[in-house]
């Protein structure tokens, strides 16, 4: 078996030297897993600003094709000018310097690469239209935001294949937390009186399909991370994606039987074993092994067959964390992953 390890995206910080910090974590302790066990990603800080976290990221990469600015209530899209507002080309421009530390520091790498963007459900949750209240609120608006996603994410991936030659595979992770509430009609409208309309699971399928076809057509991989209760795996698979990333607490019953399926059909299954809420204390690496072990044998399967769809992260991103908790997060995962490899 060859269990691999991987993080879900943020770290703790507020300044640049922060961020070089998190990328030195992360090859550090990822890149150095044996037979490309390790999946080294780019990590967010998102403390250092708007345009840092993931949303303000993805809008940087929307400019080829839509225009967002920053107002106070969060980031609203403001049409297709051709020139992107201030808010958007600052956060544009951060990522592009992320990508050059990332493309300094990789150049001896001959291992899998991972990039992360907000998926086109959570974007029309989060990102506000010209007229106000949610994107969600238009169907037009959702169809348009999924198919400018799609651009944006393919230019993205030539980037980072030119960036980072040796790459034996570009990972790119759709965050979706706010898709099981997109799903149930549990996103509030900007009044917070109501909520909207339920996405029925075509829609909702449609759109993430449009996606990570369009991934897989720039020679990447699609995933989707959700750290989420009810995240639905059997509905992302028939979209297309290749890989599910879930909090492996907040797995109900259901959950359990969707990934148990798709890990013998040969899907990536991302196992969050990890805690990242603030407070809780970590666990030691042979607590983290004995959950693996106990989740494989518990949905009855052999862990020598699935190993190697089989993926070990933290439940979430680690920005809430302390600096040297968020680095034994990424230790407690790839020392796991070594052990059961």
């Amino acid at each position: 078996m060859s269990v691999r390890a991987t993080g879900v995206g943020s770290f703790p910080g507020e300044t640049q030297r922060d961020f070089e910090e998190a990328l030195a974590v992360v090859l550090g302790e990822l890149g150095d897993l044996p037979q490309h066990r390790g999946l080294v990603h780019l990590p967010e800080v998102p403390g250092r600003g708007p345009g840092a976290g993931m949303l303000g990221r993805t809008l940087g990469l929307l400019g080829v094709v839509l225009d967002a600015d920053l107002q106070p209530e969060g980031w609203r899209l403001t049409g297709t000018s051709g020139a992107p507002p201030l808010d958007q080309r600052r956060a544009a421009s951060l990522l592009a310097q992320d990508l050059d530390s990332f493309e300094e520091r990789t150049q001896e790498l001959t291992g899998p690469v991972k990039v992360q963007v907000v998926g086109p459900w959570t974007l029309a949750a989060t990102v506000e239209r010209p007229r106000g209240d949610k994107l969600l609120a238009d169907h037009g608006a959702r169809r348009e935001l999924a198919e400018g996603l799609a651009e944006a994410v393919r230019t993205h991936v030539d980037d980072v294949r030119r960036r980072v030659p040796g790459a034996s595979e570009v990972v790119v992770q759709l965050d979706e937390p706010a898709l099981p509430a997109v799903l149930a009609g549990a996103v509030p409208t900007a009044s917070g009186f109501s909520r909207h309309r339920t996405v029925h699971p075509p829609e909702a399928s449609e759109a993430l399909a449009r996606v990570a076809s369009a991934i897989e057509a720039a020679g990447a991989t699609p995933w989707v991370h959700s750290c989420a209760p009810d995240v639905p795996i059997a509905l992302l698979r028939g979209a297309g994606v290749r890989g599910v990333l879930i909090d492996l607490g907040l797995l109900g019953a259901d959950g359990v039987d969707a990934a148990a399926e798709a890990l013998e059909a040969g899907t990536t299954i991302g196992l969050g074993v990890v805690p990242t809420v603030p407070g809780d204390g970590l666990p030691g690496d042979r607590e983290v092994v004995e959950r693996v072990l106990r989740w494989i044998d518990l949905v009855g399967l052999d862990l020598d067959a699935v190993g190697r769809s089989v993926v070990l992260t933290p439940a979430c991103g680690l920005a809430g964390l302390g600096g040297a908790q968020a680095r034994r997060a990424v230790t407690l995962v790839a020392a796991a992953a070594r052990s059961l490899g």
